[in-house]
């Protein structure tokens, strides 16, 4: 019996030293590394899931950030993947529907996860005809396919753009930075003027005149997303004709012309966008580029994985994420921590929190009949 009670004792020791040793959360703040999935609970669904890339893994763009998050979720015991690159030439892009089709019939997985705006039609036939399969799709707003077995993942540029108009109205200012003139302009060069573009832009002219009124944007469309020849003659304009200082390039492959622009000149800065540019681009173009406008694709999928476990389905649904959700964001270190005055990295951040919390509210350009958007673009142009 004494021995018995001896090892009572101990085993209750040993569970108030483990209790006194979980750190409480402080209020108003949450446990640290949000993003990081939890281990899987006892009993819980492990799922099994393939990622197909409409291209290859190296992007440093969305398909490495999807492919983080997954592997995070995995390392957390919460899934099982599979990654399957399907390459991006001209030749590979016809085996695409065979491949989703042949992963479809399978019907081993319970989500195939697929990405980017050149999926949406590959996508809406395997999911009609394997309506009990399970598919994601991510960064596409145009999918309209109707099929209650699909969620589409989408991202609040507005967000985003608010934040990166933030930066560049209180950046414009700063005349003791090199390359910055005395000239309160800065610089969008879009890919196509539509609605997805625009609400990377209204955020951006919403963030720039709640900075400061007198900052103007000389807004430009490439009407392409491959044209980096006619986004350099744009961004060249920007800067010898408007003064611009900051141009945000906003056009996928285009945009990086408004960062040889502003290379060629040595008058300005560049802004990247979606992924991490100072990454991607090359040592001297990476190296005018202040900050990017980030969408977290490894974060959204925690996410829904998140929400899953949770009990709440998106199935049949478009699932915008911003701020919040961890869907979009901006660099925050590197040549933004280096370049950018306290005070400039103090709005940006003031902005996020403000946000966040919902006491900013950013207009969206998506499903605005009113276009307002085109009338404050014009309102501040140069």
């Amino acid at each position: 019996m004494k021995k018995l009670l001896v090892i009572l004792l101990v085993a209750l020791m040993a569970i108030s030293i483990v209790a006194c040793d979980k750190k409480p959360v402080e209020p108003g703040k949450t446990d640290p590394s949000p993003t990081e999935p939890g281990p899987t609970e006892p009993g819980a669904k492990v799922y099994k899931v393939i990622n197909l890339v409409n291209g290859n893994l190296g992007d440093k763009s969305f398909f490495d950030s999807a492919e983080a998050g997954l592997k995070k979720l995995a390392d957390a015991g919460r899934i099982t993947y599979e990654t399957k690159e399907m390459g991006a030439t001209d030749a590979d892009q016809p085996k695409w529907q065979q491949t989703i089709n042949d992963v479809a019939s399978m019907g081993v997985y319970d989500l195939i996860i697929c990405g980017t705006y050149q999926m949406p039609d590959y996508l809406k036939e395997a999911a009609t005809a394997y309506p009990d399969q399970k598919f994601l799709i991510y960064d596409d707003t145009t999918y309209v396919g109707d099929n209650a077995n699909v969620v589409n993942l989408s991202y609040r540029q507005n967000d985003m753009g608010y934040l990166i108009g933030v930066f560049a109205a209180a950046m414009t200012t700063q005349t003791s930075v090199n390359n910055i003139n005395p000239e309160k302009v800065v610089g969008f060069i879009g890919g196509i003027d539509s609605p997805v573009i625009n609400d990377f832009l209204y955020g951006f002219l919403e963030g720039a005149k709640a900075t400061d009124a007198e900052v103007k944007v000389d807004t430009r469309y490439v009407n392409s997303y491959a044209d980096t020849a006619t986004a350099k003659e744009m961004g060249l304009a920007m800067i010898n004709d408007n003064r611009a200082d900051i141009i945000w390039g906003v056009a996928g492959l285009s945009g990086n012309g408004g960062a040889e622009a502003a290379l060629e000149t040595g008058k300005a800065w560049f802004v990247g966008v979606d992924s991490d540019q100072e990454l991607t681009l090359s040592a001297e173009l990476a190296g005018i580029t202040l900050t990017s406008g980030l969408k977290n694709i490894g974060d959204s999928l925690i996410w829904i994985f998140d929400e899953w476990d949770a009990g709440r389905t998106y199935w049949g649904k478009e699932v915008n994420l911003g701020l919040v959700e961890g869907g979009v964001g901006f660099v925050s270190d590197k040549n933004f921590a280096t370049y950018a005055p306290q005070d400039v990295q103090d709005k940006v951040f003031a902005a996020e929190k403000a946000i966040r919390e919902g006491s900013i509210k950013v207009s969206s350009a998506i499903g605005d009949e009113t276009m307002g958007v085109v009338a404050l673009r014009e309102a501040m142009q140069p």
